[in-house]
């Protein structure tokens, strides 16, 4: 049986004339760069996000680079983030030379404990940076409530969460990666939203701030050679916008897809006493970038040797937390004991998760697990 962790063939192959399609118009026109394509795929995903502007980029390191520095912070301002997230969440603010202050992450959620902000909390902390881990959002409320409540601003990576919705107290509900002064996501083939390359986009309700990520994004012009600011070159090809645009239109599909597979997962797997199943809140939809476990009793290695074996491929993210990298160790700040995220780094495992996942599939991975702790 050929399992793999995302199976971007058989899904192209289900949307190909498409695809193939708004390909080749793309090659015709031959509007290569800020072409038409860019121009309605930016559209349409202001359109489903309700979002005032999406600026494209190249891909979302770039994004959440392009979105600090909009922010027109200073050397040594702070930053906090979650430690147990992917390294381009932390990477951008060294390279920036602010600095990342870690905070630990909810052990059921994997996002950002928000009971643990005020420890981070400095004269110098300038903004939040959470991260809606694997697909399920972090707790936004009370996030946008102690932002606010200190003059902070918060960028969110939504790299993995894109069509996840958060639900308000008072009812209301808002897509992940809308909610904050600007968010940052990727269009990496394995995302929820993927196209065939790189690509990224942020997001944003303050027209200010969106027109700075936009200068900055164009190497921070307006206008054809007046540059006011110092920015970069990152842009969406118009190749990939034309992918993104017939894919967005099954976006939603793909989601319930998703959510389908990670619930044949848990029903199968509810009875492993050894697992920690992937856990959702009433606050938010899932939309499962990955399906995530935790292993217990130290045997997480030992299940991945095993499945390997078996013919079932898995990954581990993340192997190692930011704090624990030698890239960040002299310029992190640690706000507190980082017991989950540690925790968390030596006993979670993913499983394949994807659009084309079948039931035959999930059996024999559930089967196999059986095996193990049988």
């Amino acid at each position: 049986m050929n399992i793999t962790m995302v199976d971007l063939t058989g899904q192209y192959n289900k949307i190909r004339k498409e695809i193939d399609e708004a390909v080749l118009n793309e090659i015709r026109l031959g509007q290569y760069i800020n072409g038409r394509a860019v121009k309605e795929f930016q559209a349409e995903l202001e359109q489903y996000l309700a979002v005032r502007h999406v600026v494209p980029c190249a891909n979302g390191t770039d994004a959440l680079q392009i979105a600090l520095m909009a922010l027109d912070l200073q050397v040594g301002d702070e930053i906090i983030v979650p430690a147990f997230t992917f390294v381009s969440t932390a990477e951008v603010i060294g390279l920036l030379k602010l600095k990342p202050v870690l905070v630990d992450v909810d052990i059921d959620t994997f996002n950002i404990s928000t009971k643990n902000l005020e420890k981070a909390l400095s004269k110098k902390t300038k903004a939040i940076l959470p991260v809606h881990l694997f697909g399920l959002s972090c707790a936004m409320e009370p996030v946008m409530d102690f932002a606010q409540a200190h003059h902070l601003y918060v960028v969110e990576d939504n790299a993995q969460a894109i069509g996840c919705d958060y639900f308000f107290s008072d009812g209301s509900a808002k897509k992940t990666g809308t909610i904050g002064d600007i968010g940052c996501t990727s269009f990496f083939p394995s995302k929820n939203l993927g196209c065939y390359g790189d690509g990224g986009a942020l997001m944003s309700n303050d027209d200010r701030l969106a027109e700075r990520c936009r200068m900055i994004a164009n190497h921070g012009q307006k206008e054809k050679y007046h540059h006011e600011i110092l920015g970069c070159n990152s842009r969406l090809d118009a190749l990939q916008a034309a992918v993104l645009s017939v894919k967005l239109k099954y976006l939603d599909a793909y989601i319930q897809a998703r959510q389908s597979a990670a619930q044949y997962y848990t029903a199968g797997l509810s009875d492993i006493d050894a697992i920690d199943l992937p856990r959702t809140t009433i606050r938010s939809t899932h939309v499962y970038n990955q399906y995530t476990i935790r292993i217990k009793n130290g045997k997480r290695d030992a299940l991945q040797q095993f499945l390997a074996k078996n013919g079932v491929p898995t990954m581990i993210y993340y192997p190692r937390p930011i704090h624990e990298q030698n890239a960040f160790k002299s310029i992190v700040s640690i706000a507190e004991p980082l017991n989950v995220s540690n925790y968390l780094s030596e006993n979670v495992l993913s499983l394949p998760m994807h659009t084309e996942l079948s039931g035959t599939v999930q059996d024999f991975i559930i089967r196999k697990m059986h095996d193990f702790f049988s």
